[in-house]
């Protein structure tokens, strides 16, 4: 609870404000069947005159007004305070994630962050709103009542005493069955905002496939073990009403049988049998509060649970340690000594294994192996999107674990293989790569990327509306626009991870040709599947399971790396053949 009381402190005021204006609608609830009481016995019986009726009903109706104010001053700080409590939580959770590394998000599905983000705060607002208007409310009542009934008639009163522990128990036994069922709704819930997001995300893919009736058979499941877990989640629920509903009924009906009897003997009048019937009644009804209170609780309990996981992950990737802080990239070099990586720290098998390699500033490199020999993994070490598990990564003569993780990423421009554009226009998207660049800045960079001719050949040119991941571009277009927001950051290190392979080779050289001239003093790594891509690099290092099997240029590895060579004339003799 220390973790969650940060966020009510802003708003303390309104969590304090809110159920003392519900406490003054509980006093009116008291004092309203004895005022009734009042006006049956001493103005209808009593015959005190229709000036006391009507003195009392003017009471009444004050008593109303005041218990309305107190009521809808209370919803609105409840409502006041639940809000802000939940827009601030889900700040920083969604903060939290963003602070995640790689591997801590790997940890996770998309669709279970979704719903700890949206249903799971969502249902702990509802539950603080609920408690704010009916935590102090139903007691209260439940008090003011029980008071009130022992007031008018002490013996009568015991028939309530009788119910109020057998309700109490069917209570924590209803209670006790909802947790684990609330807990599986909300994992079910899970399942189906994954299946959800990931057939939206891909639906071009769905479609090419024709994979639709499959993707309606997975939807169906997970819908259907929603609805069944919610189903059994809400059983208890509806379990609930019935037993209070005739618990209520009998307790009102042996009031009224014992009541009447007392009436009729003359031991008890009229008017205290009408007002102790409403006690009853309101004792009742807080009691039902209570427990949908309690019912309630079950499942923001698991929401709880859900959100403190999210917020109490240990994150595995940080610069708290960092030694110099305020350093900057500043040249480029690149340096990698005995690294050792796996992403799963549980497997025998290393994915990168003593690499030992020295790039220069300025250098531009070639990285080539086969598929799944670890290329990826060795440029991804650079900004820190992973940690190594053996030895260290080196830029500038400084472990990269000794910079600010802001100043290392901006020092490191980084095209990944998976080009990703954001709903929005294109210019939007490529001052990601610097917010405050000029639009002649812009252009120029998208005329490195070659990409300015596309887009001006659009109606709206550089602001034209990109759909989600920019699926109304075409592959290679959008790997072009990806490249130029990279260049956009003038980063000392640009890493290309295949992000030419939808581009046709004379433009691919172009783009080259504008690297060579534009960016000379920035280190480049180029990883490519065709050798034509590198063949012009300073050096070309040849990765092969996870280890380093050649470093020289071209010429050199063709006498010295059998690896390379067999890649080379492999892709020689396609060209022959086509």
């Amino acid at each position: 609870m220390g973790r969650y009381f940060k966020y009510a402190k802003p708003y303390l005021s309104a969590f304090i404000i809110g159920p003392i204006l519900m406490i003054v609608e509980v006093i009116g609830e008291v004092v309203m069947p004895l005022l009734l009481s009042n006006i049956i016995d001493n103005g209808v019986v009593g015959k005190r005159g229709i000036a006391y009726i009507i003195a009392m009903g003017i009471t009444m109706a004050v008593t109303a007004l005041c218990m309305m104010a107190g009521g809808v001053g209370g919803a609105y700080f409840a409502i006041k305070a639940s809000s802000g409590f939940a827009n601030d939580l889900r700040k920083d959770l969604f903060s939290q994630i963003q602070r995640f590394s790689f591997n801590n998000i790997d940890q996770y599905n998309t669709g279970s962050l979704i719903t700890r983000l949206t249903n799971d705060i969502t249902q702990i607002q509802n539950m603080l709103q609920m408690m704010l208007r009916m935590a102090l409310r139903a007691p209260g009542m439940l008090i003011g009542a029980l008071i009130m009934a022992f007031v008018l008639n002490p013996k009568l009163a015991l028939v309530i005493l009788c119910v109020i522990p057998l309700l109490s128990l069917a209570i924590f036994l209803i209670m006790k069955t909802a947790f684990p069922r609330f807990s599986i709704m909300q994992k079910k819930l899970d399942a189906l905002n994954t299946t959800t997001q990931e057939n939206l995300t891909n639906i071009r893919v769905v479609k090419s496939f024709v994979r639709e009736r499959f993707e309606e058979g997975k939807f169906k499941k997970a819908n259907t073990d929603l609805m069944e877990s919610t189903l059994r989640a809400m059983k208890v629920v509806i379990f609930t009403m019935p037993v209070m509903t005739v618990a209520m009924n009998i307790t009102t009906l042996a009031v009224v049988w014992f009541g009447g009897n007392q009436v009729i003997v003359g031991s008890m009048t009229s008017g205290v049998l009408t007002a102790f019937v409403n006690y009853v009644v309101q004792i009742l009804i807080s009691l039902i509060m209570v427990s949908f209170i309690i019912l309630n609780s079950s499942r923001t309990i698991a929401s709880a649970k859900r959100i403190d996981e999210v917020l109490s992950t240990d994150i595995d990737l940080t610069d708290d340690e960092a030694l110099h802080k305020d350093l900057d990239v500043q040249f480029g070099k690149i340096e990698f000594k005995g690294v050792h990586f796996k992403y799963y720290k549980n497997n025998e098998k290393w994915v990168l294994e003593d690499i030992n390699l020295v790039i220069n500033p300025g250098e531009t490199v070639g990285i080539i192996g086969s598929t799944g020999c670890g290329k990826s993994s060795l440029v991804q070490l650079i900004p820190r999107l992973y940690d190594v598990d053996l030895g260290e990564v080196l830029v500038d003569d400084v472990n990269v674990k000794d910079y600010a993780i802001k100043n290392l990423r901006n020092g490191v421009g980084i095209v990944l293989q998976k080009n990703i554009l954001f709903s929005g226009t294109i210019k939007e998207n490529l001052k990601w790569g610097d917010e405050d660049a000029e639009d002649e800045e812009i252009y120029k960079y998208a005329e490195s990327a070659q990409a300015h001719g596309f887009i001006s050949s659009f109606e709206s040119g550089y602001e034209t509306e990109l759909g989600q991941g920019g699926v109304n571009v075409s592959g290679g277009q959008k790997q072009r626009l990806c490249i130029a927001r990279a260049l956009l950051k003038k980063p000392k290190i640009l890493v290309l991870d295949d992000s030419t392979s939808a581009v046709d080779t004379a433009t691919e050289a172009r783009i080259r040709e504008s690297f060579n001239n534009e960016l000379k003093g920035t280190t480049k790594i180029i990883i490519a599947q065709r050798i034509s891509s590198v063949i012009n690099a300073d050096k070309i290092v040849v990765i092969d399971d996870g280890r380093i099997t050649g470093i020289g240029t071209h010429e050199d590895l063709m006498q010295s790396c059998e690896a390379y060579s067999e890649i080379y004339y492999s892709q020689m003799d396609k060209k022959v053949t086509a």
